[in-house]
């Protein structure tokens, strides 16, 4: 199938590469800014762990500095830019954003499809930022991020991709040479070292590029209304599992390992629920055999539920989330990613 779509994946690349071009040479502009912005993306359609990834930087930055978080606010049904407040819904920002508001309050989130107009009207705002945390911006050249980190998956790495149809990528693999900063995502806990040279090699990175290597720290299963509350967390052997994300299957292979039934229920990234969807999630959830079984979902599943009475559907049924976030597999590593963004950000805010 790959080799019959190629040549759409060709024609593709011919459209990106003369785009490339045009903001290369000067042709079509970039925006930059004063202020610190650091953009988290990628080069495919999703699943890289890009929500996870802004959260760390969100915790790591924002007791040092005044955070702001600039996304497009993918799914949302308004336009322009858009402060999140008490009240936003996820259909006003998007499912992201939302989640970023509502775990970090102390911070600006907005979203705004014209990503230079967003960084210019946040400065603006009463509480001007420090730093600004482009999400998943790595492909919008209208805006010249201070500071590229590009993620990939370590069992899907960009190199070994190709653009779609044919592939996963939305970008040419060549457009990660204006990465400072590559982050083998979803990488394995214990990472030994001939793996992660083999990796590095593969990755080909230039001289001023940083690697670095994450996998996914699953959190424990936290109780969203109080049925779940009043389960006793020990007792429970089976999970139905809903959800809407590009990757469900480290998920997937966490609970199954911990657990003695799962049953899923995957939905398309961003998925809008719809009242006949809340049905068949707690018919799914009833028809499973035995008393001592839950329903988890995701962070960000739990943001497009909140919706009208979406959530109190869920009343007489234990909900649950599964937090997750980044660990990076070398602390020393680590600390040296901590230094680079300090540096950046004490340097130009």
């Amino acid at each position: 199938m790959r080799r019959l779509l190629a040549p759409l994946s060709w024609l593709y690349a011919i459209v990106l590469y003369i785009r490339h071009w045009l903001y290369d040479c000067g042709i079509v502009g970039s925006e930059s800014f004063s202020v610190p912005t650091i953009c988290i993306g990628n080069l495919s359609f999703g699943g890289t762990g890009k929500t996870p990834h802004t959260e760390y930087l969100i915790r790591f930055l924002k007791d040092k500095f005044n955070v702001a978080v600039l996304s497009r606010g993918y799914g949302r049904k308004t336009n322009g830019f858009v402060l999140a407040k008490d009240d936003t819904t996820y259909e006003q920002i998007g499912d992201e954003p939302l989640l970023y508001h509502t775990k970090y309050n102390n911070i600006a989130v907005a979203v705004d499809e014209d990503r230079p107009d967003g960084v210019s009207r946040l400065m603006h705002q009463e509480k001007t930022p420090d730093v600004v945390l482009l999400d998943d911006a790595f492909q919008h050249r209208r805006i010249k991020p201070g500071m590229n980190i590009l993620l990939t998956e370590y069992y899907n790495i960009y190199k070994k991709d190709m653009l779609v149809p044919a592939g996963n990528l939305r970008d040419v693999k060549c457009a990660a040479r204006r990465a400072d900063i590559i982050i083998v995502t979803k990488s394995p806990r214990v990472l030994l070292p001939y793996d992660k040279r083999d990796m590095i090699n593969v990755l080909n990175a230039r001289p001023y590029q940083k690697v670095f290597f994450t996998y996914i720290d699953f959190q424990g299963l936290k109780p969203v209304n109080q049925t779940a509350m009043e389960t006793q967390p020990q007792n429970i052997k089976s999970i139905y599992l809903f959800c809407g994300i590009a990757n469900p299957y480290p998920l997937e292979d966490h609970l199954k390992r911990k657990y003695n039934t799962l049953i899923t229920n995957y939905f398309d990234d961003h998925h809008c629920f719809s009242d006949s969807d809340i049905d068949m999630i707690i018919d799914g959830y009833n028809s499973v055999i035995g008393k001592s079984k839950i329903i988890v979902t995701t962070e960000k599943d739990l943001m497009r539920i909140t919706k009208d009475s979406y959530l109190s559907r869920f009343e007489n049924v234990p909900l649950f989330t599964i937090p997750i976030e980044v660990r990076f597999n070398d602390e020393k590593e680590e600390e040296i990613f901590k230094n680079l963004i300090l540096d950046y950000v004490g340097k130009n805010s």
